[in-house]
């Protein structure tokens, strides 16, 4: 299912955004009389010609922009021309490359997944399968990274590469030509019904495709019989802001408001309401978040919280309430320059303070040094920023969404032999073995339920992973195993299931144990009506 539709007030976004942008060029390049040198060219023509040694003046450019935006605020930054392409992509949806998801086990490359319809797959690539060549050249040992993988395998639409494949259960090496092709970067990455009358939908980032798979996922769910839905924004780092207007369009009747912004000394001011043709506006809708909840994710959910909407469950969001737009510079290379700031619709900003940066880049740390992730009393709220929603329930700015309903950060089986064995990487590397060593038993499954069935009992499963981890250094420390079992467990059974049968299935799988989750689907079965938020001390 796909859905076109045409938001009247996103012309006006767009007109607000270049209008902006012109702005935001003239300050980058100020017009200057002919009689008054710009200094920076200046300095840079006298370096140039009189310092002692020969230099790279692009070079030193390159270093010198970064400094100059730091200036400006944390979000204000130079992008080089090598990583341009990279970041892009990510947001953009797409890329050209072969379409596998891969791994590094024991130095060699490993196919974890490929996609459907994708190069790879339809040549006969399949999980399990290790890239020992790329173009002829050996490529394995301990120089390939995640950068160099991608590098190889990526590249012009129609263009080849030759890939050299040993699999287990042949004794030759084995050769696929691939022409590259469009690759889609998914930011919706589960989609399932949680339970009966509830579906579950991960949003990883908002880009460019990602209101057509939001739509996609949350109507298939509607058709299975989803009444309420749970969206997850944790880690959400964000994305496009229009792609979280539509979304948050969907929920809202016509003339709620969705989000406002104002540019430079307070002109250019833009409001953008709903406009009441939303598919779900009758449907419940729980939001989760967590403390790398930003940007895009925090639009969405002071949308849903400011217009009473539904719940808003987890811990304090990033508080990232700047708006950034791209300006490409003649080599390739980009300023993403902030342009403007956003306010939810009761009138809060929700960027945090960033007038010490220092302060500013170490506040997650902060956070769990003074126990806020733990705690909603470690909360420090700025009283004085109190906004009323559009049922009269107080709500706070200054620095984040701050939750309806705390959920705090779980370590319930977090021990010491946990935290060794998560730092090695055995969880995945065991749960990749395991997948590729049974993977045609596996191949069965057709869905969570019937893999479930196929892998071993709890007590047999860890008791294999512990002796997997003493082989690899790490001794059996029983007491802390117990206590750590169920986590393990789980987890391990996510992780095979995403290596078998997809990456929704880690979350159905994982998210049994998710407290956050578990808070919100309690939340929706009891029906628990909103309530105002009871703030913990809050300074002054």
């Amino acid at each position: 299912m796909k859905r076109s539709k045409i938001y009247p007030w996103i012309p006006l976004l767009f007109a607000l955004t270049f209008v902006a942008g012109v702005a935001a060029a003239m300050l980058i390049s100020p017009r200057k009389p002919a009689h008054a040198p710009n200094k920076l060219d200046s300095v840079i023509d006298l370096v140039t010609e009189r310092y002692v040694d020969t230099l790279d003046i692009d070079s030193i450019i390159e270093t010198a922009i970064p400094e100059i935006l730091s200036s400006l605020d944390p979000h204000t930054v130079y992008i080089p021309a090598s990583d341009l392409q990279a970041i892009n992509e990510d947001l953009d949806g797409s890329f050209s490359g072969i379409g596998i998801s891969f791994t590094i086990q024991e130095d060699t490359v490993t196919v974890i997944e490929t996609i459907a319809g994708g190069p790879a797959e339809r040549v006969g690539i399949v999980p399990g399968d290790r890239i020992i060549e790329i173009d002829g050249r050996d490529f394995t040992g301990k120089k390939i990274t995640n950068d160099s993988v991608i590098h190889n395998l990526r590249g012009p639409k129609d263009s080849k590469v030759t890939l050299g494949i040993r699999r287990s259960n042949t004794p030759k090496t084995l050769t696929y030509d691939i022409v590259r092709g469009d690759i889609p970067v998914n930011s919706v990455v589960a989609t399932y019904i949680i339970d009966d009358g509830v579906g579950y939908i991960k949003v990883d980032k908002f880009g460019r495709t990602t209101f057509d798979e939001f739509f996609q996922g949350i109507a298939s769910l509607s058709l299975q019989g989803a009444k309420d839905f749970i969206i997850d924004l944790r880690g959400n780092g964000g994305g496009f802001m229009e792609i979280a207007i539509m979304m948050a369009n969907e929920f809202l009747e016509r003339g709620e408001m969705i989000v406002y912004t104002r540019g430079r000394d307070g002109r250019d001011e833009t409001y953008i309401p709903a406009d009441g043709h939303g598919t779900f506006k009758s449907a419940g809708v729980t939001v989760l978040i967590d403390e790398y909840s930003a940007s895009a994710s925090e639009i969405f959910a002071g949308a849903i919280q400011d217009n009473d909407r539904g719940w808003i469950i987890g811990r304090r969001s990033f508080g990232k309430g700047l708006i950034q737009q791209q300006f490409d510079l003649p080599d390739s290379s980009a300023i993403r320059l902030t342009i403007a700031r956003y306010y939810t619709p009761s009138g809060r900003s929700i960027q945090k303070d960033y007038s010490d940066s220092e302060s500013y880049n170490h506040d997650i740390i902060s956070r769990y040094e003074r126990g806020e992730v733990f705690s909603a009393d470690s909360m420090i709220i700025d009283k004085s920023l109190a906004y009323t929603t559009s049922g009269g329930r107080t709500v706070y700015g200054g620095g984040g969404i701050i939750p309806d309903l705390f959920v705090p950060n779980d370590t319930t089986g977090i021990t010491n032999y946990y935290i060794k064995v998560a730092n090695a990487g055995l969880l995945q590397k065991f749960a990749f073995n395991y997948a590729d060593t049974n993977r045609e038993k596996l191949s069965k499954a057709t869905d969570v339920s019937s893999l479930l069935k196929l892998l071993p009992p709890d007590y047999a499963l860890i008791d294999e992973f512990v002796a997997y981890c003493v082989k690899n250094g790490i001794p059996a420390q029983w007491y802390y195993i117990k206590q750590s079992s169920e986590l393990i467990v789980t987890q391990l059974k996510a992780l095979i299931a995403r290596d078998a049968i997809g990456m929704s299935a880690y979350y159905e799988i994982f998210n049994t144990i998710d407290k956050t989750v578990s808070t919100a689907l309690s939340t929706i079965l009891d029906s628990t009506p909103l309530i105002p938020y009871e703030s913990p001390e809050a300074e002054e």
